[in-house]
């Protein structure tokens, strides 16, 4: 008989329905015939995107720093009782001690994790299931973004291609089938960067049999590659934070596992609804995935992925070159103006900035390793200084 594991995506409570979780109101949460579903599987896993603890202790970071009561557990383990990856980004948000809460509380109710831990060799520990006589290996790891734990430092296991991969080898040796949750791409866009198609690609050929990218907060597209299955954006699960089009919908994996580790997979479309989401039914379920499938027939296109991405790129360069020039483009005089003169005041002064010269720099800057690091950590130095000085004038 097949192993029927479901594969959620980003799981959040926020302050518009903590009270639905606090009370575990599943039904309201995710619907009648949703819950039905997920309580037939056998096993299920999703991400949980922030720390439980009723604790506020933000980290220096941008971006927002997630926090849920403890108490949503209620509704979580309503929600899903077997298995969560903590390797993401918003996992640290509320630092060492957000983590540990939420640890502590995921072993308190006998829930399972991974991916997340005190130093990074807990943190790269995989998870196995047992069932009769098949050992299936759930590995998971997260692109760099203020989360990642180090040798003395807690976080989530970051994907490193000099050990990430090593892993999974290693992993795909003990174990019959191997599920690997990355936790990058880009937020918003339905297509893998060729780097990111180039890493789930070699992560399969390793060993993996599915590849599920979480992160996007989009339906994105999936690809075969080789034996395995790639899964490039799911969407959020549950995450009632913004009203935009690409959080609406998104897709619950329906991972059918046989004793001779052969696979199917179904995808089950969700839509949100108020503050929970429901199972999206005839044309708008139709219409999701016909839009998914049609989107992963261009996935094995290399060239495809590629001028797509250099579109995107063209299309949010001006957002990083306003950040790289500091704090005068925030200022409400310049916002003002900008949207006076129909947004095209900043693109006037970015073109006066940066000749062809200094965009041969910053290339030159992020692709060279050396650069790359050096920028990085000196960066880092300076936010450790400004907050050094902070904490000296507050005593």
């Amino acid at each position: 008989m097949a192993f029927r594991i479901l594969i959620g995506a980003d799981l959040v409570p926020t302050k518009s329905n903590y009270e639905l979780f606090i009370k575990g109101d599943s039904k309201e949460l995710i619907g009648i015939e949703l819950e039905t579903i997920i309580k037939k599987a056998d096993f299920t896993v999703f991400n949980l995107e922030v720390p439980l603890t009723d604790t506020k202790a933000p980290i220096s970071k941008c971006g927002p720093a997630l926090i849920a009561p403890t108490t949503c557990i209620n509704g979580i383990k309503k929600i899903n009782r077997y298995f969560f990856t903590l390797a993401n980004n918003h996992i640290m948000d509320q630092g060492e001690q957000g983590l540990q809460s939420t640890l502590d509380i995921f072993r308190k109710k006998g829930i399972g994790f991974a991916g997340a831990g005190k130093c990074l060799e807990d943190a790269k520990r995989p998870y196995i299931i047992e069932r009769d006589s098949m050992r299936i290996g759930i590995y998971c790891c997260a692109e760099h973004e203020f989360s990642i734990a180090s040798l003395d430092q807690a976080g989530a296991n970051p994907f490193d291609p000099l050990e990430s991969l090593d892993h999974i080898e290693s992993l795909k040796k003990q174990c019959d089938f191997i599920i690997v949750l990355y936790h990058g791409g880009k937020e918003h866009y339905r297509y893998p960067s060729p780097y990111l198609q180039k890493v789930c690609r070699k992560i399969v050929d390793k060993g993996a049999d599915v590849v599920v990218c979480q992160h996007s907060h989009c339906i994105g597209c999936k690809e075969n590659w080789n034996n395995g299955t790639i899964v490039y954006g799911q969407g959020n699960f549950l995450f009632d934070n913004l009203d935009n089009e690409l959080w609406k919908t998104s897709l619950l994996i329906d991972l059918k596992i046989e004793e001779n580790a052969t696979y199917q997979i179904e995808y089950i479309p969700i839509l949100k609804k108020k503050n929970g989401v429901i199972m999206a039914e005839g044309e708008k379920k139709e219409e999701i995935l016909q839009d998914f499938f049609s989107r992963s027939r261009n996935a094995k296109n290399e060239e495809f992925i590629s001028h797509e991405f250099e579109k995107f790129a063209s299309d949010r360069l001006d957002n990083y070159l306003s950040i790289l020039q500091g704090k005068r483009f925030k200022k409400f005089s310049f916002k003002v103006c900008n949207h006076l003169f129909h947004k095209k005041l900043r693109k006037w002064i970015l073109n006066r900035i940066y000749r062809e010269e200094e965009f041969l720099q910053i290339i030159n800057y992020f692709e060279c390793e050396p650069h790359r690091e050096l920028i990085i950590q000196g960066a880092k130095n300076r936010v450790r200084d400004r907050k050094k000085k902070q904490e000296q004038k507050t005593f």
